[in-house]
């Protein structure tokens, strides 16, 4: 096993790297030699992760993105898309976090974080494992609360609306909608924006 398979496919720090080459002084020109030759990949300053080339291991986005800015959590457009229940492909990985919302570009795409109170951050959440890999998404009723709560504009009041948003705005799986937890839909509400909605969400899966 090479020094950078340790690694595995995990985000790590300049120094973390550095401590690998513990026979070598100039450890940031160190980092610098690996990123410049594909050895590493930088993530932003500071952070980096190995090559699946090096890794032998596949880049997992999702566990980037819970790196890159946190504490966050894979959501919306991107968490939807991950349970298979829109059909349109995503190409920027959307998150939320308790911290102030931001955006990240590499060479790997494009991270967007939004942020939210703790309170409602914790209502929801799920850890993936997905083979060697393990990161923190929304399940998908926060996936779909967070979309309906951070979509400009959106206030929807009444049953028929709400279910014409869902299949040909959001072009949701309506069956999969159907076998949602009502009481996600209402913890969010209780502590989060457009409570309204949310609840009325609740209420057309409870009957």
């Amino acid at each position: 096993m090479n020094r950078l398979e340790r690694l595995k496919n995990i985000p790590i720090a300049n120094s973390t790297i550095g401590g690998l080459f513990p026979d070598i002084v100039g450890k940031n020109q160190k980092v610098q030699e690996l990123e410049k030759s594909g050895d590493i990949i930088r993530l932003k300053r500071g952070l980096y992760v190995v090559s699946p080339q090096k890794s032998g291991m596949t880049i997992s986005t999702e566990l980037i993105a819970n790196h890159l800015y946190g504490p966050s959590y894979v959501s919306m457009h991107s968490a939807l898309r991950y349970y298979g229940l829109i059909p349109e492909m995503v190409y920027t990985m959307q998150s939320m976090t308790t911290k102030h919302s931001r955006c990240f570009e590499n060479s790997l795409g494009r991270f967007q974080y939004i942020s939210c109170p703790a309170d409602y951050y914790s209502i929801g959440l799920t850890q993936i494992k997905s083979g060697d890999t393990q990161f923190i998404m929304a399940s998908p009723e926060k996936a779909l609360c967070d979309l309906i709560v951070n979509t400009h504009g959106l206030n929807l009041r009444y049953k028929k609306e709400v279910l014409e948003c869902l299949e040909d705005d959001f072009r949701l799986d309506m069956d999969a909608f159907e076998k949602m937890n009502p009481s996600i839909f209402r913890q969010c509400a209780e502590v989060g924006k457009k409570r309204v909605t949310l609840n009325l969400l609740a209420k057309i899966l409870e009957r």
